[in-house]
């Protein structure tokens, strides 16, 4: 993989567009990368990041805050990226989320993220635009995931100078940054969650069998046992008590038998005394009653029964007499007050009939004179009504035109307020929003007022700080000196009068936090300034969208108009409305004046009809009130002597009913053989009593029956006999007793037998389930421990541990051979995976060989400089390993960061010589440093300038 060419913008601290060109940079195949701290060196290494990845490494990967805070709110954030890998050259153009103001009104809209992948040579594909399709893209070409590529790209020579200075549980942490082997410590806790789960299973089966034995003891009536053969003991005992209760049951059953049998019998002959002694009396009872005349009462009740209801129907019969004569002298009354003063009822009423049938002929008429005379009211009161809504709609309709022309001007004034709205618009929000600005201005001069103090003063300190350092920095340099070690300014090894400390002084520490504290005020001073700046372009954005118009002039025109422009749709429902109002007007008027005539016509030519209906109506109706009444009398009076004439016919009916019935009686009284009516009434008994008196003479006869039966079946039983039941029924009732107990014992021992060789079996069946969980759970514990560095693992090495060791003793064997060349033959690495001092884990130990005394000793005892060696080799032997795992692209341009200062002009040039292998066969190698030596060896340079406007870029080829 080679880097061609990287543009960013709006990116980190970068706010206008930059370029860096890695071809030029890399002419030479060694570049410097310098500038100062906090400047944005690493963030170009964060952009290559971004591009490729869509992320960056370590803290800074939160995408959100990538947009430079200085750049124009206009200004998109984008990365652009072209490089070539496996002879493919293509450009990814990447832009992360990020906030913009909005096309139409204020405030910000979110942007989304989007990428683009071009292909430029060696590959005739189309371009990708989906950002997962992107990644997939580039981590197939690369052939190495995130992690990876920035391992071999970014050489992490300072973690590796870190881990030779740490201890194991450093170095442990160390090199699972480096090695990213995070996934080995999810399988120890994997192993770790799944024991305790399975213990826990375990442990509940367990607990279920141990559940099971204590109902087993519960149900057996003994104390629970662990020992081997206690649940045979138990069931051999409880069958035991099976078979002694079963012996005792069965004889004190035969015993009870016995008694039960004597008790039955004594029960037998007591039972038939008492039925003799009962028998005996209830027939002494029956002979003392009076049935002889039971007897004649009932044969009488008897003969009395057809005379009674013939009786009652003459008591009916003269009550519908009585109903037939009020009924007479009602409708007699009923025609007297008809006027009726004749006797020959059905004459009359024919003759009645005949003359109302006459007037039938004029009572259709006399019916039409009526509905015609209510017509011409209605036609009256109608043509009133129908001229008062006439003048009512020509009294409307002469103000309406008036009212439409009104409401048409304010229409047309509404829409000219509403054209005008838009433009009125700009000028209101500007004259509403000026006092705010004006608030902000004045609050953000102060603000930037007080930050000038603060940072005149912190730059006062600053410069008081480095003047008595300076002043003070004998006793610095006299700090720093050695016995028999060369001074650094006059490089003499005897030092017979170093400078003194002094009370009060400052050193390095002092002047890095006065810096500190200068630059913090700066940065506030710089952001005071910015707001200040931005207030004042807000006050003049409002000035220059009012131009010469007054703010409350402005204010009062836009909401005049805005009032007026709410009113357009109400004016324009209104014009319609009055528009259809006038029209509905006049088609109703021409439909009035039409009705008007019918009516008028109408009434006309109705009047003349009842006018001359009503002279022949007059003729006829006599002395009543129209025809139709006389008519009416007419008829009720037929009707009356009719009714009156069959009324009279009913009464003589009833009469001759009465008489009739009262013969019958006499008749039926006689047949019975009762001398009258009287004494036939006086025999009679109601159904209840004479009920009554059969079930007395019933129960009479058989209780006599049923007491010489009982007589004669126990002739020869003697009812002076006595029998003792109670001693019977105690002996009988004591053996029953103590047949039943033994049968309850017998019950219990065998249900207690069931239950216990149930729950018996149960478990022995969860027994020898538990044992294949026990021996699963005993291997898995005994894996986990090993996994976890514990029980038989002899190096006490976890699976994480294990796989560092391994990985780093791949790493020592790749950079042993670089620090041996490094070195010039003095240093390589030695790897070690034996467990460490008291226990402690091992694997993690790495020394260093030194040919010079032929032995070992640990890395922390390398110089600086050797140090720096040491780590650049460990980088470089991971990024070899890590290529050659991955089998990918073979990384053409590289970075190396920071360490150099730590290096003597000798070793300078031997890490200088290896870093010119690495350029070997075309690489690039981009070095980050502050020293400045480097500066002078290394010609190609891109320096990063910081400044409070952000930072640029500046590159100088030699």
């Amino acid at each position: 993989m080679r880097l061609h060419r990287l543009e960013l913008t709006a990116f980190g601290p970068y706010p206008r567009p930059e370029v860096v060109d890695f071809d030029s940079l890399g002419a030479d195949g060694l570049f410097l990368l310098h500038g100062d701290t906090g400047a944005g060196k690493t963030t170009l290494l964060d952009a290559v990041a971004f591009a490729l990845f869509g992320r960056v490494p370590g803290a800074r990967g939160d995408v959100k805050k990538l947009r430079c805070e200085y750049a124009d709110p206009e200004i998109p954030t984008e990365v652009s990226l072209e490089l070539t890998v496996q002879a493919r050259r293509f450009r990814i153009v990447r832009s992360p989320e990020f906030d913009r103001p909005k096309k139409r009104g204020g405030g910000f809209t979110t942007q989304p993220a989007k990428c683009s992948l071009t292909w430029l040579e060696g590959w005739d594909g189309e371009g990708i635009t989906r950002i997962d399709d992107v990644a997939r893209a580039v981590e197939d070409m690369l052939g190495m995931s995130y992690e990876q590529f920035f391992q071999v790209v970014l050489l992490p020579q300072g973690e590796f100078a870190k881990f030779l200075r740490s201890d194991t549980a450093e170095r442990e942490v160390l090199l699972e940054k480096l090695f990213g082997t995070e996934r080995f410590l999810d399988v120890e806790k994997w192993f770790r969650d799944k024991r305790v789960v399975a213990g826990r299973v375990l442990e509940e089966r367990r607990q279920g069998a141990s559940e099971l034995l204590h109902r087993v003891a519960e149900a057996a009536g003994e104390e629970p046992s662990f020992e081997q053969g206690w649940l045979d003991s138990v069931l051999e005992r409880l069958s035991g008590a099976v078979l002694s209760a079963s012996a005792a049951s069965e004889e004190t059953a035969g015993v009870a038998d016995g008694a039960d049998a004597l008790l039955a019998q004594a029960r037998v002959q007591a039972d038939q005394i008492r039925r003799v002694r009962e028998a005996r009396d209830m027939l002494t009872r029956v002979e003392a009653a009076d049935s002889a005349s039971w007897f004649a009462e009932r044969d009488a009740a008897r003969r009395a029964i057809p005379v009674v209801p013939a009786f009652g129907e003459i008591a009916k019969l003269r009550q519908s007499y009585e109903f037939a004569v009020r009924d007479e002298a009602r409708a007699a009354e009923a025609l007297a007050r008809l006027g009726y003063t004749g006797s020959s009822l059905r004459e009359d009423a024919e003759r009645h009939r005949e003359e109302a049938g006459g007037l039938g002929e004029l009572a259709a008429e006399a019916e039409r004179q009526q509905a015609d005379v209510r017509r011409l009211s209605v036609l009256k009161d109608s043509s009133y009504k129908v001229e008062r809504r006439l003048l009512a709609l020509n009294a409307e309709l002469e103000v309406l035109p008036e009212r439409l022309a009104a409401c048409r001007a304010q229409l047309d004034a509404a829409a000219e307020a509403s054209a005008r709205l838009e433009g009125l618009k700009a000028r209101f929000d500007a004259a509403e929003a000026l006092p705010g600005a004006g608030v902000a201005l004045e609050r953000t001069k102060k603000e930037l007022h007080e930050a000038i103090d603060v940072h005149q003063k912190a730059k006062d300190v600053l410069q008081q700080v480095r003047h008595q350092r300076l002043e003070n920095m004998a006793i610095e340099l006299a700090a720093a000196l050695k016995r028999g070690k060369p001074c650094a300014v006059c490089g003499s090894p005897s030092h017979p009068a170093p400078a003194q400390p002094m009370l009060g002084g400052v050193d390095a520490a002092d002047e890095e936090d006065a810096a500190a504290d200068e630059q913090t005020a700066l940065d506030r001073r710089n952001e005071a300034e910015r707001a200040a700046h931005a207030a004042e372009l807000r006050i003049q954005a409002c000035w220059e969208a009012l131009g010469s118009e007054e703010p409350a002039v402005a204010l009062a025109e836009y909401r005049a108009a805005l009032d007026l422009a709410r009113t357009r749709s109400q004016r324009q429902n209104e014009f319609v409305g009055l528009e259809g109002r006038l029209g509905a007007l006049r088609a109703e008027k021409e439909q009035v004046d039409q009705d008007l005539v019918g009516l008028r016509t109408e009434h006309a030519s109705l009047a003349v009809a009842v006018e001359e209906r009503g002279a022949r109506l007059d003729k006829a109706r006599g002395e009543h009130e129209d025809v139709l009444t006389r008519r009416d009398h007419l008829l009720r009076l037929a009707k009356a002597l009719v009714e009156l004439d069959e009324r009279r016919n009913a009464r003589d009916n009833a009469l001759a009913r009465v008489e009739e019935q009262q013969a019958t009686v006499a008749s039926l009284s006689a047949e019975a053989g009762f001398p009258d009516v009287e004494a036939a009434l006086a025999a009679h008994r109601p159904p209840a009593k004479l009920e009554a008196l059969d079930d007395r003479i019933a129960a009479w006869e058989r209780a006599r029956a049923t007491a010489m039966a009982t007589l004669e079946e126990l002739a020869e039983v003697d009812p002076a006999t006595a029998v003792d039941l109670n001693e019977v029924t105690a002996q009988a009732s004591s053996a029953r007793a103590a047949a039943s107990q033994a049968a309850t014992s017998l019950a219990r021992a065998r249900a207690a037998l069931d239950r216990v060789g149930q729950l018996a079996a149960r478990l022995r069946a969860e027994w020898k389930s538990l044992e294949p969980l026990e021996a699963s759970y005993a291997e898995l514990d005994a894996l986990t421990d090993v996994i976890n560095g514990r029980g038989q693992n002899s190096k006490k090495m976890t699976l994480r541990s294990y796989v560092l060791a391994a990985r780093l003793e791949e790493v020592a064997v790749a950079a042993s051979a670089r620090l041996h060349r490094m070195s010039q033959g003095r240093y390589s690495f030695v790897h070690s995976d034996s467990a460490g001092a008291r226990g402690t884990r091992g694997g993690l130990s790495l020394d260093v060989l030194d040919d010079y005394s032929g032995r070992s000793r640990p890395a922390k005892t390398l110089s600086g400089g050797e140090s720096f060696l040491a780590s650049l080799s460990l980088a470089l032997g991971l990024a070899d390993v890590v290529a050659n795992e991955t089998g990918g692209a073979l990384l053409d341009t590289l970075f190396v960061d920071e360490g150099f200062g730590t290096l003597d002009s000798d070793t300078l040039d031997i890490v200088m010589n290896t870093l010119d292998e690495l350029r070997a066969g075309g690489r690039v190698v981009g070095l980050v440093s502050h020293v400045e030596e480097l500066r002078q060896r290394i010609p190609t340079r891109l320096r990063v300038r910081k400044a409070r406007t952000g930072s640029t870029l500046e590159v100088s080829l030699g």
